[in-house]
């Protein structure tokens, strides 16, 4: 029996530890491992002997010398001591300007092009023979950032002899978006429930919000907006404000400030009154007390986000007002605050039969100049609504005097959820570095967004959160890039889709060099592959009708033209695509004249483009000689092969990574080979229905008749509530 006992702990302790050390994703990037080649891990110990903190230091600084400690002790196999005045060669201090002799070691053109949260690090001989590592920052929370990114620079192994970075954001509030509502369930969100523990609060407070904290601010983010855009007037009411305080208290020492999402008929739902039109004085009273008592509650409290006359959403239109009108309203009540008033330019009318990516320039562009200096548009980046592929929203070209901030989608919401492989930084790039031509050459989005074209502040970026409870953050493990690299170009939107690609599998997978070469390469090649087998040469908006998970090309007489796809491939015995010159919608007509050369003509517009801009014959000659039709099912042949090259790719790795993680990849492949063949064979039997060509030589038969996949309907779909 005594045996029988034995055997027994020893077994659980045991499988104890195994999960205690099993790889579940948890720890995300921030993976502080100790370094395996022993000489580098010498050379920084040496480097580093401790760690100069002021006294009675403030809480963003108590969380970047915490974050050093954990760090440098996983990283270095020691603890390296933390004291309040350099004694040793090797010190790593931290300073503000309240500390004189450490800021008269940097110049001040170093000092000014930190800005209010970047940083300076820097190898400096100490005067006695030895070394010391400078970090830093005009302001505390730069300090916050730059020990994020030394420990960055240990996990990818850098040299620190010459180390000499600096570093500020490009943009000024660098918000997670979530679609969050106060039950818990996520729209589009496919990682689980809310993180929002709202029953629980605020005297309940999970550990989870401070790692979540923590790991917004390795990347650079500084705000989190906690609500779905389709909003709940509850969360403005006093209970559920002394939970979002409670949450904002988490927060704080990591940097990070709450934003809500306000409802625009909040006066009516919980504040008694009869209107919400934005000119009544009753309803401009209303909010400004409501706003007291949010900057009451939460005196560093961000602003709002406001989605307004769109997809049924009440707003100022309700009342024949403007959106300036309503934006106006709120902004005016939060800027005695220096709150920030996000006002979505997401819109679309049933009453107005007008191309829909047409309707935010037609809506918005003639308020330009309207909005006050703290109110904000937000414009997603295609014209449409996320899609795998879409041009670069015109609103971008055509309000020079307002204030204009990027969306863009971290959740996979028409790119297979959390079971495709999509990293998305390579789809933001195309965005970011799209020129308007706005105001001559090199106007990019990039430029415009980050102020350094109309010199306008405040400036912002927002990405539509892929976060949940699952235990790896984001459902797909490798998910976890986009939120990495949303991270990474909101504070640095030069960078490239390969450079943080390298370093997120880096950080996250070690430097093994095939392991890294052949995750970079997954992670790069991801999104086209999803392009080539759902939407490829343009096409657009024919996934499944609620969930948008898998294909529906054949979805119709929904209650609005535009929520079917019929209405955007018009497919017919003529041929496929929308006219969207000018002999057609003539939303081409949107863009700037160089735009219009290129993609006006179907021989100059590129392939990826083709049936967004221009309707064609099936026997259109491809620039690749073939015709249109024998191009578009080689493209959907092509996306099914490459899932399956990647499917080879990481079987490569077996034995390289840990079980676990190789696993759940392997197993989310097998499922988006599946999807891949599915979205193929039921898009391509249902347009040949309507080109009446054989399918080329080297695309596989279907397996199915078109009426299976047209039978398809799926339950209980993740973030479709």
């Amino acid at each position: 029996m005594r045996l029988l006992r034995r055997f027994f702990i020893l077994n659980s302790a045991f499988l104890l530890l195994a999960v205690l050390h099993a790889e579940d994703g948890y720890r995300l990037w921030l993976r502080y491992d100790p370094i395996a080649d022993e000489q580098l891990r010498a050379a920084y110990a040496a480097a580093i002997t401790e760690i100069v903190v002021p006294e009675k230091a403030p809480p963003v600084v108590a969380s970047a010398r915490d974050e050093l400690v954990t760090g440098l002790r996983g990283l270095l196999g020691r603890d390296i001591p933390v004291v309040t005045k350099a004694s040793r060669d090797g010190a790593l201090v931290l300073g503000t300007p309240d500390d004189p002799v450490l800021y008269a070691a940097i110049s001040e053109t170093d000092q000014r092009a930190a800005g209010m949260e970047g940083y300076l690090l820097r190898r400096i001989a100490d005067g006695r023979g030895g070394h010391r590592t400078l970090l830093v920052a005009n302001r505390p929370v730069g300090l916050l950032h730059g020990a994020f990114a030394l420990l960055r620079h240990l996990q990818l192994q850098r040299p620190l002899a010459d180390l000499n970075l600096l570093s500020a954001p490009r943009i000024e509030r660098r918000l997670l978006n979530h679609w969050d509502n106060l039950d818990r369930t996520v729209e589009r969100g496919y990682a689980g429930f809310s993180l929002w523990e709202w029953f629980y609060l605020p005297e309940i407070r999970s550990p989870r919000y401070r790692d979540y904290a923590r790991a917004l601010a390795s990347v650079g983010l500084n705000g989190t907006v906690l609500t779905n855009v389709n909003a709940n007037a509850q969360i403005l009411t006093r209970p559920y404000l002394d939970k979002v305080a409670a949450l904002a208290a988490e927060f704080r020492p990591w940097g990070i400030r709450v934003y809500l999402t306000a409802r625009f008929s909040a006066p009516i739902e919980i504040g008694g009154l009869k209107t919400a039109d934005p000119l009544d004085p009753a309803v401009a009273t209303w909010w400004r007390d409501k706003i007291d008592e949010i900057y009451q509650v939460i005196p560093d409290f961000g602003g709002f986000v406001v989605k307004a006359n769109s997809e049924g959403q009440p707003g100022p239109q309700d009342y024949g007002r403007t959106h300036a009108d309503g934006a106006n309203l709120l902004a005016d009540a939060l800027a005695p605050h220096n709150g920030l008033l996000v006002w979505r330019a997401f819109v679309y009318s049933a009453a107005n039969q007008d191309d829909r990516v047409k309707q935010a320039v037609t809506e918005f562009a003639p308020l330009d100049g309207q909005f006050r200096d703290n109110a904000v548009i937000q414009i997603k980046n295609g014209p449409l609504d996320f899609f795998p592929r879409e041009p670069f929203s015109p609103l971008f070209g055509h309000m020079p005097r307002t204030r204009l901030a990027l969306e863009l989608q971290i959740t996979q919401e028409y790119l297979g959820h959390s079971i495709q492989l999509a990293y998305l930084a390579p789809l933001w790039k195309e965005a970011l570095d799209a020129d308007t031509f706005a105001n001559g050459p090199g106007t990019t989005i990039a430029r415009i967004v980050d102020g350094s074209v109309k010199l306008q502040h405040p400036t912002v970026i927002a990405g539509v959160a892929n976060t949940g409870t699952d235990r790896n953050w984001t459902g797909h493990l490798l998910a976890q890039s986009n939120w990495y690299a949303f991270g990474r170009l909101a504070w640095d939107h030069t960078l490239t889709s390969e450079q943080i690609a390298d370093e997120w599998t880096r950080l996250t997978f070690g430097s093994d060099t095939q392991v890294v070469a052949t995750i970079s390469r997954l992670l790069l090649g991801s999104r086209e592959t999803i392009v080539n087998f759902s939407m490829p040469l343009g096409l657009h908006h024919i996934m499944a009708e609620g969930h948008h998970y898998g294909p529906g090309p054949w979805v119709a007489d929904r209650p609005r033209a535009d929520w079917t796809a019929v209405y955007y491939h018009r497919a017919d015995a003529t041929g496929i695509g929308v006219d969207r010159t000018a002999r057609g919608t003539n939303a081409l007509g949107q863009y700037a004249p160089e735009w219009q050369q290129r993609w006006g003509d179907p021989q100059t517009c590129p392939d990826e483009l083709l049936l967004w801009f221009h309707r064609l014959p099936w026997d259109f000659r491809m620039k690749s000689g073939r015709p249109l039709w024998d191009e578009l099912c080689l493209r959907y042949q092509q996306g099914v092969d490459e899932v399956r090259t990647m499917q080879r790719a990481w079987d490569s790795l077996r034995g390289r990574i840990d079980d676990e993680r190789f696993t759940h990849v392997q197993q989310r492949l097998a499922r988006e080979e599946k999807d891949a063949r599915d979205w193929r064979d039921a898009c391509l039997l249902y347009f040949q229905q309507f080109s009446q060509r054989p399918l080329p030589a080297g695309v596989e038969a279907p397996a199915h008749p078109l009426e299976h996949y047209r039978s398809i309907k799926l339950k209980n779909v993740p973030g479709h509530y």
